[in-house]
């Protein structure tokens, strides 16, 4: 079974992956508008109806704009936990609410899902609740964090347990410092609940490595604090101080903001 993975947007602007195989898939997220989800889903030869389900990671309406569409009007049904549901239906940006849609998880409860199986485990950030997901698919694991202030203890044993890691590179820290934004919003960036910085990604990638580790694509770069050559470069020196060669070793990919990656097809 050919398993394929695609980040359709990462950014503060909006969130989508496709993780499926050769017949349908999941999203992680659809916070980017319906019509670019479906148009680059048809691109790929996988039709809106391929979709079985959407898991969200939190009501921030950067990963939810298109949830009301997609869950409501192409009938998928729409995966998390009853707080950020909540938080969903409350969010501006639904003008029309979640209903027939509405699936609750719990945290670290695995469900089944065809040939997916899915965990959502808690991680910190300043929505009204915020998970990850593990989801194995033959045998291969993938892992999301997408908005993590820190990487805690339960974090930290998700993650680890990657093959294909979707982790959160949000920040370079000298850049937040120097930069325009407000010291409030500085703060929020890069307090416990707020995002992930660069060094902080790299450090946990080298003390986490292990050769199960294939890939890791770096998501939701900040488009004022960060830039795609300069996450790049503190993970090759922080990964060679640990003896880690990036490209060798390990695949390290950082993903565009506002448009979609290419197609990863995995045997």
């Amino acid at each position: 079974m050919k398993i394929q993975f695609m980040s359709l947007a990462s950014g503060s602007s909006g969130n989508c992956y496709y993780l499926g195989n050769e017949k349908y898939g999941i999203l992680i997220d659809a916070g980017i508008g319906v019509r670019s989800i479906k148009r680059t889903l048809k691109s790929i030869n996988r039709p809106i109806e391929t979709i079985r389900a959407i898991f969200v990671t939190h009501d921030h309406a950067d990963h939810i704009k298109a949830l009301a569409n997609l869950g409501e009007k192409c009938h998928i049904p729409v995966y998390t936990t009853k707080l950020v549901h909540e938080g969903i239906n409350r969010n501006y940006c639904m003008r029309e609410k979640l209903c027939d849609s509405v699936r609750y998880l719990e945290k670290e409860q695995s469900m089944q899902l065809e040939a997916f199986t899915i965990t959502n485990f808690e991680v910190p950030h300043d929505g009204s609740d915020n998970v990850g997901y593990r989801i194995t698919i033959d045998g291969k694991i993938f892992c999301f964090a997408t908005d993590i202030g820190h990487i805690t203890t339960t974090a930290a044993n998700y993650l680890s347990q990657a093959n294909y890691l979707i982790l959160e590179a949000n920040y370079d820290e000298e850049m937040l410092r120097m930069g325009f934004y407000p010291t409030y919003l500085k703060e929020r960036v890069a307090g416990p609940t707020g995002h992930l910085s660069n060094k902080e990604s790299a450090a946990f990638i080298a003390n986490h490595f292990t050769p199960a580790l294939k890939y890791v694509w770096l998501c939701h770069l900040s488009k004022d604090n960060n830039h795609p050559e300069l996450v790049m470069k503190t993970m090759e020196y922080t990964l060679r101080e640990k003896g880690i060669t990036m490209g060798i070793d390990l695949h390290v990919i950082p993903l565009k903001r506002t448009a979609p990656s290419v197609i990863y097809t995995f045997d």
